[in-house]
């Protein structure tokens, strides 16, 4: 068998064993956070929306480990001919990356409030102000379902942000980058693990548009939307590629939840953006620029490396020995992939 035939044997072996522990990945998670519909007709639906956020991300908790743990098991010989980074206990690796200490703590949140700051705020800002049709759309998508707390008043509104932006960003950042973006870079290139966990973050957000509530909308905001959310999942997965740290994602997405929630009910209740601009965006904006400056070395620094991983994507992965053509096929098979597991996740863990 030629070299050629042998790299691209090993590209595909990857993903595809990375695929098997993705479903039953995803089937525990499917078993595990149907536990709270059993809820749905004992508990007050006031009560039942903020706890079935809050049973839905300690389930996913429990969830990745365990199966993890259950996937190593099934596929321990068999992954060990595709594996590049020795993986003694995928279920620790993944717990890990919740590990806070008094050392790293001041530089966890440093890095949350960055993220925040830097990418969250002024993308929501630029997009809201630039496509208005976006706010629109996602007021119509994201009220559809279990987020009725939207349609209350600012204290019940108010008591469901508590819990549920928190809750929400533990799901998606522990499922998307803690088990996704983590656990593809033990079975090949790291950077194909950014790029299929975030294609599958932004499908995840252009999914919306494919529920009922947006029947007859514009594809244009779905599209934007995705484009956003694709641009986020690959910074937050490079966070993790190389410090191994899930709370900054997790914190600057929660924050982030909470502004976009208030957004969503100041223009559902017919508030112009123009009051959010200007008592939330702006000085949040500013507050940016202040932090930028002062962390001017630092910032230029974590980007300097950022561009040059990103660009190693692009380029031929010694380890494997890739000819120019399987670098082609890899950054297909990505994206493919990416939308298949975005398949599979649509039917379970959406």
């Amino acid at each position: 068998m030629k070299r050629n035939e042998i790299t691209l044997k090993l590209i595909v072996k990857q993903r595809f064993y990375y695929l098997f522990e993705v479903l039953v990945i995803f089937i525990g998670i499917f078993l595990f956070t149907s536990i709270p519909y059993g809820l749905v007709n004992l508990i007050d639906p006031a009560i039942f929306e903020p706890l079935y956020y809050v049973l839905r991300a300690a389930l996913i908790l429990i969830a990745i480990p365990l199966f993890l743990y259950l996937a190593n098991f099934l596929m321990e010989k068999q992954r060990k001919k595709v594996i590049l980074k020795e993986d003694i206990s995928p279920s620790k690796n993944f717990l890990n990356l919740f590990k806070i200490t008094k050392k790293n703590f001041k530089f966890q949140l440093l890095y949350g409030v960055l993220l925040l700051l830097l990418i969250f705020i002024p993308l929501d800002f630029f997009t809201y102000l630039l496509s208005p049709e976006t706010l629109s759309y996602q007021s119509t998508v994201l009220v559809f379902g279990y987020n009725s707390y939207f349609f209350g008043n600012y204290v019940i509104f108010l008591s469901s942000i508590i819990f549920i932006p928190l809750c929400v960003a533990i799901y998606e950042e522990s499922l998307t980058r803690g088990f996704l973006a983590n656990r593809g870079s033990d079975y090949f290139n790291e950077m194909s693990a950014v790029i299929i966990s975030s294609f599958f973050f932004g499908l995840g957000h252009f999914g919306h548009y494919l529920l009922n509530p947006s029947s007859g909308l514009s594809i244009v905001s779905p599209l934007i939307w995705f484009l956003q959310t694709f641009f986020v999942g690959i910074i937050l997965a490079m966070v993790i590629q190389r410090r191994h740290w899930i709370f900054p994602g997790i914190f600057a997405h929660t924050l982030n939840n909470v502004i976009t929630s208030h957004t969503i009910w100041n223009y559902i209740h017919g508030t112009d953006f123009s009051f959010m601009t200007m008592y939330v965006y702006l000085p949040l904006l500013i507050m940016g620029i202040i932090l930028f400056i002062w962390q001017f070395s630092r910032i230029k620094e974590s980007l300097s490396i950022g561009f040059k991983e990103f660009k190693t994507y692009f380029a031929r992965d010694k380890i494997i020995k890739e000819s120019s053509s399987d670098v082609i096929i890899r950054i297909l098979m990505d994206f493919l992939f990416g939308l298949i597991i975005f398949l599979i996740g649509y039917f379970t863990v959406f």
